[in-house]
């Protein structure tokens, strides 16, 4: 059983520590830190049988502490994972790992030394429907791969207020493309292997806060797969993931991490409707199996930590995605198609 210090108990972290405690067998909560320390993660603290500590330097001085989990702001996420590297912490760092390659390679580069875990939160390759994409893919039976688009909605900016950090265009570049899209470049990585080149048009159309709200991607993989992406962050939620190849397509539905809605409906109905349609024969659709995936996700990164099989996100995959994220904002900038950083 490994024992983890949740890093920020917003919305996101709250539910990070709903998935496992009590329930997991190998990980639990037992300390956290957060910028504000109100009443309200006082009282969620006490409820979880967690001991809320004053800053992120005590988690890491506290020797019951084996690893921190970051739920905290993008720019941070590099020099906290630094701090843990020094500390010896293994560290679960909510997606994006950072902003910039640079930054990536580096706090890779002081986990490997440190000699301990390093996990992202890509936690949707990890559900069946995802594992079974893979296997269809890989056997052939979907034919020479064409071409892939996903979709990723939820009314989230309509809400934000000015002062919150997703409100800040330098936290939360391209719209809904940290905290919704890299799920699917880490996809698009996971499925079809390296991005040679991406374009992205993003704009600002309906939110009142300065981010944009509404983002296009355009892939090229090195492979030859081409691929397309938008993200919205000021619609109803919804989540599509379509694979084309020669023998036909399928595709898979689900919701995105909308706030306010239930904690088990975040982390459960990720995925729902199925559907595979053969260039011959009869549609087949089926219903994904309910998956809670950061708890899965967590316990993967524990198992790791504790010795096991190795996270399934690679450390150059995990390098990779933010290259292709951080090139992505170098286009949306430049207006042009660019190469991977």
């Amino acid at each position: 059983m490994i024992n983890a210090a949740m890093v920020g108990l917003g919305w996101w972290g709250k539910t990070l520590v709903e998935a496992v405690q009590h329930v997991s067998d190998d990980i639990r909560f037992v300390a956290a830190t957060t910028a504000t320390l109100s009443a309200e993660s006082q009282e969620f603290s006490q409820q979880q049988g967690i001991t809320l500590q004053e800053n992120y330097e005590a988690l890491l001085n506290n020797p019951d502490v084996d690893a921190v989990v970051l739920a905290t702001p993008n720019a941070m996420h590099v020099s906290q994972i630094l701090k843990a590297a020094e500390a010896g912490k293994h560290v679960f760092c909510e997606k994006p790992l950072s902003l910039d390659k640079a930054g990536a390679q580096k706090a890779v580069a002081a986990m490997q030394k440190a000699g301990v875990t390093l996990a992202v939160g890509y936690n949707r390759r990890l559900h069946p429907a995802m594992i079974d994409l893979k296997q269809r893919i890989e056997t052939g039976a979907l034919g020479t791969i064409l071409h892939f688009e996903g979709s990723m909605c939820f009314p989230n900016a309509l809400y934000l207020k000015p002062d919150a950090w997703r409100a800040n265009s330098a936290e939360t570049p391209c719209g809904g493309l940290a905290p919704m899209g890299v799920h699917v470049v880490d996809a698009a990585i996971d499925l079809f292997g390296d991005v040679e080149e991406v374009f992205c048009l993003s704009k600002r159309r309906a939110v009142e806060v300065d981010v944009d709200d509404t983002t296009s991607i355009i892939f090229n993989m090195k492979n030859g797969v081409t691929g397309y992406l938008s993200t919205l962050t000021a619609t109803a939620g919804n989540f599509q993931l379509q694979v084309f190849g020669s023998k036909g397509w399928i595709r898979l539905e689900g919701m995105t991490h909308i706030a306010g809605a239930p904690s088990e409906d975040r982390r459960t109905r990720l995925f729902g409707k199925c559907t595979f349609q053969p260039v011959k024969g009869e549609v087949e659709t089926w219903e994904a199996e309910p998956k809670d995936l950061s708890r899965a996700a967590l316990d993967a990164f524990a198992i790791a930590a504790a010795g096991g099989p190795p996270y399934p996100v690679s450390d150059d995959e995990m390098v990779h995605c933010v290259a292709v994220t951080e090139t992505i904002i170098k286009s949306s900038e430049t207006g042009l198609m660019e190469k991977i950083i």
